[in-house]
């Protein structure tokens, strides 16, 4: 399929130097294999850079780029993958002359959209400006610093503010893809090209899911014993008064300071830990539901399924086969 085919939606991919090759083979895989109900392509799919030619990448191989910045001028859709350098320490509005350039060959009604922490080239664009977006988890934070005017979300999947999408990390460049097909052609062509792909249509929930919090360790300040006694009675039912007990203090005191330590409320980090503490035995054990919510501390599975469709997302058995594969 070549640039200048004016059948399908033309998909144009900006890759810059230190290039995730996953990220590029995503578009092309899924972009590539959509079909209308006769198999013809739905969409053709460039790769462009600044200068076409031999672009590096992260892995032991470079990739040859047949086009440059000139290609984003007939995109109806521009997608900017992550690259080595935006996981360095980012600065407000980094941009190389080149990059900037590039993207102002975009027309003004292509939709725009990342993946990962490509997500920081259309922020520093200003592309993001007064939009809701998202990137890898561990990037959400200096995303949101950089640019207070970008409504972060770190707990989705993906991001679609009126044209300009944004994804969470590599596989989310996934799900932002088949939204995008799905959008344009409807479930049916994008289930058809996810099971091609041997990839869910659709995942439930965000990235909380994936992120992992460990239980701290106790470290000495003020309420580190009576939280490390919690920890060893979640399956009890808690209270303020018993904390504050074990921390020899007053609630108010204790409540103070748990928010000085550990930046929430006694109760909120105790709902945290038992979160925390029934993740790990729905990712370890074959426990039921409603064995682990007694353990964890929550009372009954109704209980606790609500307290993971809130924090999480999903329900805890949607949890369970997503990191064991069990029903």
């Amino acid at each position: 399929m070549t640039v200048s085919d004016e059948s399908v939606h033309r998909v144009a991919v900006l890759v810059r130097s230190g290039l995730l090759p996953m990220e590029l083979g995503i578009v092309h895989r899924l972009f590539g294999t959509a079909t209308d109900a006769d198999g013809r392509p739905l969409y053709s799919v460039v790769t462009c850079a600044v200068e076409p030619g031999e672009v590096s990448t992260d892995a032991d191989f470079t990739v040859n780029v047949p086009y440059g910045p000139q290609a984003l001028r007939a995109a109806d859709t521009v997608i900017v993958p992550a690259a080595v350098e935006d996981y360095r320490p980012q600065r407000r509005g980094r941009l190389s002359p080149l990059v900037r350039a590039a993207l102002a060959e975009i027309p003004p009604t292509a939709r725009l959209a990342s993946i990962c922490t490509g997500s920081f080239v259309l922020a520093a664009a200003g592309l993001l400006a007064g939009r809701r977006a998202t990137t890898h988890w561990k990037s959400c934070p200096e995303l949101a610093a950089l640019y207070p005017e970008i409504d972060v979300d770190p707990d989705v999947l993906y991001t679609d503010d009126n044209g300009v999408l944004t994804s969470a990390g590599v596989a989310a460049g996934i799900d932002l893809c088949l939204h995008m097909i799905r959008g344009d052609h409807g479930a049916d062509v994008a289930n058809t090209v996810a099971r091609g792909t041997v990839v869910l249509p659709h995942r439930e929930g965000g990235q909380a899911q994936y992120i992992d919090r460990p239980v701290p360790e106790p470290d000495g300040s003020s309420t580190a014993a009576a939280r490390a006694w919690a920890f060893e009675h979640l399956d009890e039912a808690l209270t303020l008064e018993d904390l504050a007990c074990r921390a020899a203090t007053s609630v108010r005191t204790l409540t103070r300071k748990f928010r000085q330590e550990t930046g929430m409320t006694p109760m909120q980090w105790l709902g945290q830990q038992r979160l925390q503490y029934a993740r790990r035995l729905l990712e370890r054990t074959d426990e039921p539901v409603d064995r682990i919510a007694a353990e964890a501390g929550f009372g009954t599975g109704t209980a606790m399924r609500q307290h993971f469709r809130e924090a999480l997302g999903v329900s805890p058995r949607a949890y369970r086969n997503t990191f064991r594969g069990v029903g």
